[in-house]
């Protein structure tokens, strides 16, 4: 089954994918990657890991919810861009909530309309699950030499990171939602991802 989108979700997943990697970029601007530490060449970096980590993140949400039959479209939280850049800023540190995928049951005549804890669940799990399997292949990267190194452990570290925050068992946050269905796949996710961060 086909993803469906509008122009508007292209829109604000892009602007969504630029701010978050402006905010990486500048957290890290004293930072030297592969000797160099010019802000354009590290912002580059970062929306190529944090751009792909956050895109695939909402992505997998949006298809599984588009396969249980569900309404899903990303949209934008402008409120909560304007935050993560002001805090960026003058902080110094990540809120990254740029938008969510939004999403409807399909209603059916005579029944009560609504998905059910195992759909739930399983759209939920989706996100912190593509981040695992990106990490997995960032870490890949780390292999090889040079920049490609550098982006292999960058893009390892923000997936795995995203993927724990998310699964932190709080609502709205993902793993709320995992660990209300089925508490034995929350515990392996979470498990897996905090070792991995322990690695790091």
């Amino acid at each position: 089954m086909k993803m469906k989108f509008t122009l508007k979700e292209f829109k604000d997943l892009g602007i969504s994918a630029i701010v978050i990697g402006f905010v990486f970029a500048w957290i890290m601007r004293d930072a030297s990657i592969f000797g160099r530490t010019n802000f354009l060449f590290i912002f580059t970096i970062m929306l190529i890991a944090v751009g792909t980590a956050f895109i695939f993140h909402e992505l997998s949400h949006k298809a599984i919810a588009q396969r249980f039959g569900c309404w899903a479209e990303y949209k934008i939280w402008n409120m909560g861009l304007i935050i993560a850049f002001v805090l960026a800023i003058v902080g110094g540190f990540v809120f990254a909530a740029p938008g969510a995928v939004y999403i409807r049951a399909p209603i059916k005549w005579g029944q009560v309309s609504g998905i059910t804890k195992r759909q739930n669940g399983l759209i939920s799990a989706a996100g912190p699950i593509a981040n695992l399997v990106l990490a997995f292949i960032f870490q890949l990267l780390t292999f090889g030499n040079g920049l490609i190194e550098v982006v292999g452990w960058i893009g390892f570290r923000i997936n795995v990171f995203i993927a724990l925050f998310n699964l932190l068992p709080f609502p709205p946050l993902d793993g709320s939602k995992v660990i209300e269905w089925d508490k034995k796949l929350w515990g392996l996710l979470i498990l897996t991802t905090a070792l991995l961060y322990i690695r790091m």
